[in-house]
């Protein structure tokens, strides 16, 4: 069983910052928990725009904090996000995020991301992958 709190996550390698300056998301479980999915708190900041694809992950959001406006580039189509509201990439879709509030969300990423990832010039998480666990085994 692992336990974590968000403020244990408060500044390590779990607590990554975007180069972009456009967010910041503590990685609560990862693919090195080997749980098949990996689970974030992610903020994104008042004032923003961060366009995203994720062409290697599924993704599910669900916001607790905020307000955003999504547009999902495939179709053109305009959602506000609030608290309380979900949204699944499960089409690999092309979207933006326009911040309004600060934007508090819980994310769920499958394949787990490593931890290491942050949006490329396309908006795209690289594939990365953790080594096998070493059982001792020769």
């Amino acid at each position: 069983m692992i336990v974590r709190t968000f403020d244990e996550l408060e500044n390590t390698e779990r607590h990554v910052r975007a180069a972009s300056g456009t967010w910041e998301s503590k990685r609560i479980v990862l693919a090195r928990e080997r749980v098949g999915f990996s689970l974030h708190e992610t903020v994104l900041y008042a004032g923003t725009e961060t366009s995203m694809w994720y062409a290697h992950h599924v993704e599910a959001v669900v916001c607790t904090a905020g307000e955003a406006e999504l547009t999902d580039h495939e179709t053109g189509r305009t959602y506000t996000i609030l608290p309380g509201t979900m949204y699944l990439l499960d089409g690999h879709e092309r979207h933006t995020l326009k911040v309004k509030r600060d934007f508090r969300c819980l994310c769920v990423f499958n394949p787990p991301v490593t931890g290491r990832e942050d949006h490329d010039e396309n908006g795209v998480y690289p594939l990365l992958t953790e080594p096998e666990p070493d059982h001792g085994q020769a």
